[in-house]
C-alpha cells in the first residue's frame, strides 16, 4: 500500500523513489512486523489471560509440561496481524503472488483457530475433528494449487526443479496441482507437530523463511536467476517482503515465547505458518530445497508416522514418544538443550538449501 503513496510522492521528491526497491521494502517489512509483534504482544498476553485461554497440557506427556499448563496460547494471532499489515504496508499489492501467500496463511491460520477454540473455549480436548480439520485444509490448498497452475505465465512457474543438478527439471503438467496441494497441507501440519516445546518451530520457521526470501529475490532478477541457472519466474521476488514480514513477526513472537514461555501460538500460528512456508517454496519453484531446510519439521512428521505405524503393525513403539522432541525429552534431555540442538540442525540445512544456488 505504501509503495503506491512513495510513487505519488517521487513526483515531488526523488528521494522517495528509494521505497521502491525491493531490498529496501523487505527489511521495513521485517522490522515494521517486529515493531508490531513487540507492541502488541503484552497487551494480547493480558488479555488471553483475563480471558483464561490456556495451554491444557496432555497428562501423557512429559511431566515436566504440567507445569505449562494455564499458559496463555492462541499467540498466532499475533503472529499473522503483524505478517498481515507488514505486508500490506510494504508490499506490491497489485502481485498476484502476494495475494496467494498472504491469503493461504490467513485462511489456514483461521483453521487453526477454529481447532484452537474448541480445545481452549469449549474445554473439547480433541479440537475440530481431524476429518473436517483436513478437509478445510485440503479445500484451501487445492483452491490456491489450481490457481497457481491456471494463471501460470511460463513453463518455469509449473516445472519441479531439482536442487544442485543444473540439467534436470520435469514440466509437471496437471500434476504440478497435487504436488502444490501436499507441500501446503504437509508443511503446515509439519510444523504444527514441531511445535511442542518453548520457541522449537517458531525459529526454524523464521530461518526457512529468511532463506527462502532470498531465493525469491534471486528467482524474480533475471540477471540473478541467469547467472545461478535457476529459473526466472516474474513478479515472484515481491514475496521477499512476505517473507522478510515472517521473519519479523516470527522473531517478536520469539521474545514472548522463548524458554519459559510467555505464551504458545497455538494451531492459529503453527498451521498458518507451515502453510506459508510452503506456498513460499511453490511460488519460487525451490519444493525439494525446502524439504532440505525444513527438515526438523520433516524429521518431526516422520517420527510421528513410523511411531503410529510400528505400533499398529507389531505393537511396538520406536521412539519413547511421539514427536521426535517428546523422546528426547523422556531420555532426560533439558527441554532447552533440545531446543537449541534443534536450531542448530536448522543452521546447518538451511546452509545447504542456500548452497544449491550456486553449486548447480
Amino acid at each position: 500500500m505504501l509503495i503506491w503513496l512513495t510513487e505519488y510522492l517521487t513526483r515531488y521528491h526523488s528521494g522517495f523513489n528509494v521505497f521502491q526497491y525491493l531490498t529496501l521494502r523487505t527489511i521495513l517489512g521485517v522490522l515494521t512486523s517486529l515493531f508490531i509483534a513487540l507492541l502488541v504482544g503484552p497487551y494480547l498476553i493480558r488479555r488471553l489471560s483475563e480471558y483464561q485461554i490456556g495451554q491444557n497440557v496432555r497428562l501423557e506427556g512429559p511431566k515436566s509440561h504440567l507445569e505449562k499448563s494455564g499458559t496463555p496460547t492462541m499467540g498466532g494471532l499475533l503472529i499473522l496481524v503483524s505478517i498481515a499489515v507488514s505486508t500490506i504496508f510494504w508490499a506490491d499489492l497489485n502481485n498476484r503472488f502476494i495475494w496467494v501467500a498472504l491469503l493461504v496463511t490467513l485462511l489456514f491460520g483461521a483453521v487453526g483457530w477454529m481447532d484452537d477454540y474448541r480445545k481452549v473455549v469449549n474445554q473439547d480436548p480433541n479440537g475440530l475433528a481431524a476429518r473436517y480439520k483436513y478437509l478445510l485444509q485440503s479445500i484451501i490448498g487445492l483452491t490456491a494449487a489450481m490457481f497457481l497452475y491456471m494463471t501460470a505465465n511460463l513453463p518455469a512457474e509449473t516445472q519441479l526443479i531439482v536442487p544442485f543438478i543444473k540439467a534436470i527439471s520435469f514440466n509437471l503438467g496437471w500434476m504440478y496441482i497435487v504436488m502444490a496441494y501436499f507441500v501446503i497441507v504437509g508443511t503446515s501440519n509439519a510444523v504444527n507437530l514441531t511445535d511442542g516445546l518453548d520457541g522449537l518451530a517458531i525459529l526454524p520457521t523464521v530461518m526457512v523463511a529468511g532463506a527462502l526470501a532470498i531465493f525469491a529475490y534471486v528467482t524474480g532478477n533475471v540477471r540473478f536467476a541467469e547467472y545461478l541457472g535457476i529459473p526466472y519466474v516474474p513478479g515472484v521476488g515481491e514475496i521477499a517482503v512476505f517473507c522478510g514480514a515472517m521473519v519479523g513477526s516470527g522473531l517478536g513472537f520469539l521474545w514472548f515465547n522463548t524458554y519459559p514461555a510467555q505464551v504458545f501460538m497455538g494451531d492459529i500460528g503453527a498451521l498458518a505458518l507451515g502453510a506459508a512456508l510452503g506456498v513460499v517454496a511453490i511460488l519460487v519453484r525451490q519444493e525439494l530445497v525446502l524439504f532440505i531446510m525444513g527438515g526438523v519439521f520433516v524429521m518431526e512428521t516422520v517420527s510421528v508416522i513410523l511411531q503410529v505405524g510400528s505400533y499398529k503393525l507389531t505393537g511396538r513403539r520406536i521412539f519413547h514418544m511421539a514427536p521426535l522432541h517428546h523422546h528426547y525429552e523422556l531420555k532426560g534431555w533439558p527441554e532447552p538443550r533440545v531446543i537449541v540442538r534443534f536450531w542448530i540442525i536448522t543452521v546447518i540445512l538451511v546452509l545447504i538449501g542456500l548452497a544449491s544456488l550456486k553449486i548447480r
